[in-house]
């Protein structure tokens, strides 16, 4: 049994946590918060209650395995896991498109593309995810399921989406996500397309066209919430730990990695004092780390990408019913920026019937940086918005960073190939023996599937050691 000390208590860290401990370690979770789960985070005020992190899930099959993994209880008697459907909603209102979208249909999908951007949309968008699907295939295993090892850096750099070649720029160099957009879907479908991928923080002009694996996934694995609110599957994941019997140490803000004979051997704590531990993992940015506590150069680490964006977040009190017909999320597109509302029909989030609570989000930048700005164009999706206003509450960035400690309150995104690598994280190991990073700031990298994700890998990689090949 090895004594395993685990930085922070976010989805990534916990699900490494709940696997080395079913693998007989003794593990102890270090948070420097009050509480569990990292970003997923619950806010409740006069009866209502929103998710301040991630509204939905996609690959759930992630949360699957670890509970199948780490306990006799699969996930769905923990947590009441739903289906959305209709997927998603997308108003464009300087094209006058209104169109919605339903989930685990793809002849669906194309049919309502067909009705509201004419004919071919629905076959030019099936081409586009079709294409993605073999982007998808040909990097899913070296991109989610197994470490990143030597040279795969340089493999997953050459973008792996096919796209239609043309003469030109094009011929000499892959396209980004915005030219395959515009080349390939062309007009308001290409906003669609490139719409989502900004909703992950990620800019469709630099982007790889890889980044269609996005869009991809979701529509193909879909997308899910978790009744009670995401926080619920935190919890979850939380007192599977504790079944498991890891321990968990609060307001504990590590400052140091402890080195001994050239591996890690323990943290120090800010109030100074040390843990032993055999092995290391850091479930957080590494760079949160005070300077020079890290055990290897900062420069040795690749970029984190100081262009990662926080977000811009309104949770909303209305008074009123939600409307039968209103759809769980929305995406609302402006020229080169949107919002996403959600508006989950969940009485844990409400007082009462006659009262709805609703979450808007964006990536701040040029009309999405203000509150008010939010509020005009959430209002395209949630009809008398202002009039039913009670109250509002803004998140910025600067409140993430204090919540969670995560610079500039950055979230970061999945892992793509293609671009160089340069949308890659880091390996899960180090150049230190026996210190490892979990979390979507490894790889392979953000968003709570890819997360979970760090766990079967990091957990792989300490028990099986070196020859650990991936997750099956």
């Amino acid at each position: 049994m090895a004594r395993i000390a685990v930085i922070g208590a976010g989805m990534g860290a916990m699900a490494t946590a709940a696997r080395l401990a079913v693998a007989g370690h003794q593990v102890t979770v270090y948070e420097r918060g009050t509480t569990y789960g990292g970003a997923v985070g619950r806010y409740e005020r006069e009866g209502f209650a929103f998710d301040t992190g991630p509204g939905l899930l996609h690959l759930p099959a992630v949360y699957r395995d670890l509970f199948v993994k780490t306990g006799k209880r699969p996930l769905e008697t923990c947590v009441d896991m739903v289906q959305v459907n209709p997927a998603v909603r997308h108003v464009l209102p300087h094209h006058g498109i209104d169109v919605t979208l339903p989930g685990a249909s793809r002849g669906g999908v194309a049919a309502a593309m067909e009705s509201a951007f004419g004919t071919g949309a629905g076959e030019r968008w099936n081409a586009v995810l079709g294409r993605a699907r073999d982007a998808w295939d040909a990097t899913r295993r070296p991109l989610l399921e197994e470490p990143l090892r030597p040279g795969a850096r340089r493999s997953l750099g050459d973008d792996p989406y096919p796209a239609l070649r043309r003469s030109g720029l094009l011929r000499r160099r892959p396209p980004t996500l915005a030219e395959v957009a515009d080349r390939e879907l062309g007009g308001a479908l290409a906003e669609l397309l490139t719409g989502v991928v900004r909703g992950y923080g990620i800019d469709p002009a630099t982007a790889p066209a890889s980044a269609a694996v996005l869009p991809y996934m979701e529509q193909t694995f879909g997308s899910w919430y978790v009744r009670g609110g995401m926080r619920a599957l935190a919890t979850a994941v939380y007192e599977r730990c504790l079944e498991r019997k890891v321990a968990f140490v609060f307001g504990a803000e590590v400052r140091e990695v402890l080195v001994a004979d050239g591996r890690a051997a323990g943290v120090r704590l800010a109030d100074g004092g040390e843990a032993a531990a055999d092995t290391v993992v850091c479930g957080i940015d590494p760079r949160q780390l005070p300077a020079g506590s890290l055990p290897w150069p900062s420069d040795a680490l690749p970029a984190r990408g100081d262009d990662v964006p926080g977000r811009i977040t309104l949770l909303l009190a209305l008074r009123g019913a939600r409307p039968a017909t209103a759809v769980h999320r929305t995406v609302v597109h402006a020229p080169g920026t949107q919002v996403t509302v959600m508006r989950p029909d969940d009485p844990a989030t409400r007082p009462d019937e006659e009262h709805e609570a609703v979450t808007v989000s964006a990536v701040p930048g040029p009309g999405t940086s203000e509150p008010t700005e939010l509020l005009n164009l959430a209002e395209k999706a949630v009809q008398g918005l202002r009039e039913r206003l009670l109250w509002h509450e803004v998140r910025t960035p600067a409140d993430i960073e204090a919540a969670t400690g995560a610079p500039g309150g950055a979230v970061p995104p999945p892992a793509l190939a293609g671009a160089g690598g340069r949308l890659l994280r880091p390996a899960n190991t180090t150049a230190l023996p026996g210190l490892y990073l979990a979390g979507g700031w490894a790889h392979p990298g953000g968003g709570l599937a890819h997360a979970g994700m760090t766990g079967a890998l990091v957990a792989g990689l300490i028990v099986e050691g070196a020859e650990f090949r991936g997750s099956q």
